[in-house]
């Protein structure tokens, strides 16, 4: 894939833009964070070139005066909330979160759990985390949150409130996932700022939708898709339309709640600094779009995905027809199709060839390479030991894995673990693999071509089990299956 994104030129410029926005506060800003301040595939899979860390990196190049503040909100702890890309409840993530950072040297100033009102999970997770010495806060729901400012800015609301102590000049403030209560955390903070006297400033930090390239942007578009099951939908910033003349992107939850902050803010410090929810964003990722096709055909390609997705939640039960339906319409605006998604079609024709599911990949130079089902392995496992004997270049006649060491595994998968499907799995198959590699040459190079398949794409005629994707993400490979279970299921 072409860069279209200067990564570089990013970590300068945001760093460079963050430093000035504390400048124009009393030196001290509280800055939201949106989306995953590390991790950040889906920013890496639309912008070629951006590092799934780079956040990090450039917070890192502000440790000096940054502290992390992580919220989480009582609700989602009671409920055991899942972040869906890592499958690990958000209390979870939190500790998992906590421990990044300190590795990298920035500095964990305490969780503030919000929306609390006593419940028992919240309440262990707090002993849970005072007991290795980390602070912990407690923000309450207020009545009639967000339109009634009268009562949220008051001793009644934010009041209530308890005080984050922090001792450097930047607050970053992020969360495990949406709706975590991060904004009312730091309106909150400057509630009681003032109330200290310190003129603190708020300030918002979402990569997407990126305010300065067009609404129908296939990366907005892409966005879109990302959050369908939020309901966002891009839109131009009427305010900042009204006050500048100058078109710009942003959402419509934020869109819909600036009035609202305006007269928040008009309570706290007697006027709002910014006239349009675009004031409020410092991301400089639109000035660093070097190779703007590039970038439009990754996020057309990444849409395709959310689109398989979305239709393989829905047979399953677990999506909905509205998400399903708002991605397919995102798919025609960006003037894409699923066949644009080269390994479709191959893989599709493999399966009308043996009649049997198939899959398909695409390796980083272009080339497809397939996978059949056969006695001994499913399609998905198939086409893991074809790409890896492709990398390699070991004859495809050549076994790396032999049938006499697939059988015994056969054996305790049907006769002692109680399985109905005799064919290895993606990861069992590939610990075979890691078997053979002790006696044969050939099995221990295919084994090493492994980190080779990050980045690839592949597709399989039907969908998999939760085995065998979990295993394609751990190999970064980006894989899509057909809406429809290899065998008809009467209930599920």
């Amino acid at each position: 894939m072409k860069t279209g994104f200067d990564n570089e030129k990013y970590l300068r410029m945001q760093s460079q833009h963050i430093r000035e926005r504390i400048s124009q506060f009393d030196n001290k800003l509280y800055l939201e964070f949106g989306g995953k301040l590390f991790d950040d595939y889906h920013a890496s899979r639309v912008l070629p070139g951006f590092e799934p860390d780079s956040k990090l990196r450039m917070l890192m190049q502000l440790s000096d005066q940054a502290e992390i503040v992580i919220v989480i909100s009582a609700a989602d702890i009671d409920k055991n909330k899942m972040r869906g890309d890592l499958g690990i409840t958000y209390d979870t993530d939190v500790l998992r979160l906590i421990e990044e950072f300190t590795e990298r040297n920035l500095y964990v100033g305490s969780v503030c759990i919000t929306r609390y009102a006593g419940q028992e999970g919240a309440d262990l997770f707090k002993n849970r985390l005072e007991k290795l010495g980390i602070r912990v806060y407690l923000h309450y729901s207020i009545p009639g949150y967000p339109s009634n400012t009268s009562l949220i800015v008051s001793d009644e609301g934010y009041g209530k409130n308890e005080y984050i102590e922090t001792s450097r000049p930047l607050v970053v403030v992020t969360a495990p996932g949406p709706g975590s209560g991060k904004m009312a955390t730091c309106l909150s903070q400057l509630y009681h700022e003032y109330k200290r006297g310190i003129s603190a400033g708020y300030a918002k930090f979402e990569t997407f939708p990126i305010w300065n390239i067009p609404l129908k942007h296939p990366v907005n578009l892409a966005y879109e898709a990302a959050t369908a099951d939020l309901n966002d939908v891009n839109m131009i910033d009427p305010f900042h339309m009204e006050a500048y003349g100058v078109t710009t992107v942003n959402y419509n939850r934020d869109v819909e709640i600036f009035p609202v902050l305006q007269a928040m803010f008009e309570k706290i410090i007697g006027k709002c600094p910014y006239k349009s929810p675009t004031d409020m964003g410092v991301n400089m990722a639109g000035n660093c779009i070097v190779d703007d096709e590039a970038c439009r055909e990754a996020s057309r390609q990444e849409i395709i995905r959310r689109y398989y997705k979305s239709m393989d939640a829905l047979v399953s039960g677990n999506g909905t027809e509205e998400e399903a339906y708002k991605i397919e319409l995102l798919l025609k605006q960006a003037h894409a199709t699923a066949e644009d998604r080269k390994v479709v079609p191959a893989c599709l024709a493999k399966a009308e060839e043996t009649g049997a599911p198939a899959a398909a990949m695409e390796l980083l130079d272009g080339s497809i390479v397939y996978g059949k089902t056969s006695d001994l392995l499913g399609a998905s496992s198939a086409l893991l030991l074809n790409a890896l004997k492709t990398l390699a270049g070991i004859d495809h006649k050549h076994h790396v894995i032999s049938p006499e060491a697939i059988r015994p595994i056969q054996e305790l998968k049907t006769q002692y673990l109680g399985s109905k499907n005799p064919r290895l799995h993606s990861d069992e198959t590939l610990i075979a693999l890691s078997v053979s590699a002790a006696s044969n040459p050939e099995a221990r190079l295919a084994l090493e071509q492994l980190p080779k398949l990050k980045g690839c794409q592949a597709h399989t005629s039907v969908m998999l089990s939760s085995v065998d994707i979990w295993e394609f993400r751990k190999l970064g490979v980006e894989l899509t299956c057909e809406p429809k279970f290899e065998k008809e299921k009467k209930y599920q």
